[in-house]
């Protein structure tokens, strides 16, 4: 009798809902990394108290360094045995990670009927690193487009419209001449225009600028890349010439983490950067500033970005499935929509956008809006196997572009040989 009611008991254990299951399990660890200025910090460790006040699970943020920084840490603790149980990486990863064979896609986790339809509610272009094999492999957190902070005041100052920014690379490279600021012995005092060519960065602006000449960077199996077509070398003649023909932007290199600084201090009147920088500079700029999409060649295009968050095979299927849950209560749209107020990031869902929160504060906020509307014309970003020996390969090759060391067809030619041979391994023959 014992061990029938011992049987029936393990039997209508197995049978509950995964996430009933789930709800054993009472602390998480997930590692996150600060890549932006802003109290990011506070607002993740806000979000982590109050699930635990709502479900007495305690999810614990262990703050990793930037993107790279954070992928490093993850995989070499989970090699190591340990590690999280799910961390925030960049949505384009995906490939990369599933080389280690260290994921868990959402399916193997466990989807209901509610949770497809809950995958279903997230814009198709912040899902479009998200799946491969027939496969969902991470969920879409805090994500991004790449947009133009540009200062209005220096417009103004210039003889430009502060309300109307460029949409073409011609009026771009026009108008960031224009905002060129010498001092009486000729010294820049203020740029036109600056672009993050740093390892780690450098593929982003460099896929945004491709995506201007309508030129996809990669397949989608992460098996391809297109860095010697024709327009993937006009893209990269575009941003050299930034600097050697319109003077418009310093030689050489420019990193982002110096970018925010630069523009908040005066030194260059427009950078290219992420939303969720929106609430660092909304907090800093002493000076009317305004939000732009990307110019292109011929009209606006951008590139998505950000991280979205992966799940790991070293954690228990009880862990996996709190791990999931979470996930859903943090995408939820009021939380999504506060998470957009509070960084600047979109939100990743429209549901998000119809909450009145969000609804106000845009009428309050239009800035927080633009780049939203740029998603219908959003590239995703570079997304290979081997994925940072090839993003090594091309800032390599874009910086040596950049100091004059290579022409773009050069530099453009030996990026593409030799991200050849490193992803010839992955080709299906």
């Amino acid at each position: 009798m014992i061990r029938r009611r011992r049987l029936l008991a393990t039997t209508a254990a197995l049978a509950a809902p995964a996430v009933l299951r789930a709800q054993t399990v009472r602390k998480l660890t997930f590692y996150y990394p600060v890549a932006v200025g802003g109290a990011l910090t506070a607002i993740v460790d806000g979000l982590c108290s109050a699930y635990q006040k709502e479900t007495g699970v305690t999810v614990e943020a262990v703050y990793a360094g930037d993107y790279s920084q954070t992928l490093i840490k993850t995989t070499t603790a989970i090699r190591g045995g340990g590690g999280p149980h799910f961390a925030v990486l960049l949505a384009a990863e995906m490939h990369s990670l599933q080389d280690q064979d260290i994921l868990v896609s959402l399916d193997e986790i466990g989807l209901d009927q509610d949770g497809r339809k809950w995958l279903d509610g997230f814009y198709p272009a912040f899902l479009a690193n998200s799946h491969a094999e027939g496969k969902t492999w991470s969920v879409p957190f805090q994500r991004s487009t790449a947009i133009f902070y540009y200062n209005k005041a220096a417009f103004s100052e210039a003889g430009l419209d502060p309300d109307k920014f460029p949409t073409t690379w011609s009026a771009l490279a026009d108008t960031a001449t224009k905002l060129v600021k010498r001092d009486p012995k000729g010294d820049v005092t203020r740029w036109g225009i600056k672009m993050a060519s740093d390892l780690g960065n450098a593929q982003w602006t460099f896929g945004a600028l491709a995506n201007q000449a309508e030129q996809p960077l990669m397949n989608e199996a992460g098996t391809e890349v297109y860095f010697n077509r024709p327009k993937t070398i006009e893209a990269m003649t575009f941003w050299r010439d930034l600097a050697s023909r319109y003077h418009a932007t310093p030689d050489g290199m420019s990193s982002w983490p110096q970018l925010s600084p630069d523009f908040l201090s005066g030194n260059t009147a427009i950078i290219q950067h992420t939303t969720g920088n929106l609430a660092n500079v909304r907090d800093k700029a002493t000076f009317p500033f305004g939000v732009a999409g990307l110019a292109g060649k011929n009209s606006p295009h951008t590139v998505v970005g950000g991280g979205n968050l992966y799940f790991f095979k070293n954690a228990s299927p009880e862990e996996r499935q709190a791990s999931l849950k979470f996930a859903r209560w943090v995408s939820a749209p009021e939380r999504a929509a506060e998470w957009s107020i509070r960084t600047g990031y979109i939100a990743t869902s429209p549901a998000a956008y119809d909450t009145p929160a969000l609804r106000d504060f845009i009428a309050k906020v239009p800035e927080a809006n633009v780049a939203r509307t740029f998603l219908p014309v959003a590239t995703g970003e570079l997304s290979v196997h081997e994925n940072q020996r090839v993003y090594k390969v091309l800032t390599d090759n874009i910086q040596g572009c950049l100091t004059g060391a290579k022409t773009p067809a050069q530099a453009m030619a030996d990026a593409q040989t030799e991200a050849d041979r490193i992803l010839r391994p992955f080709k299906r023959t």
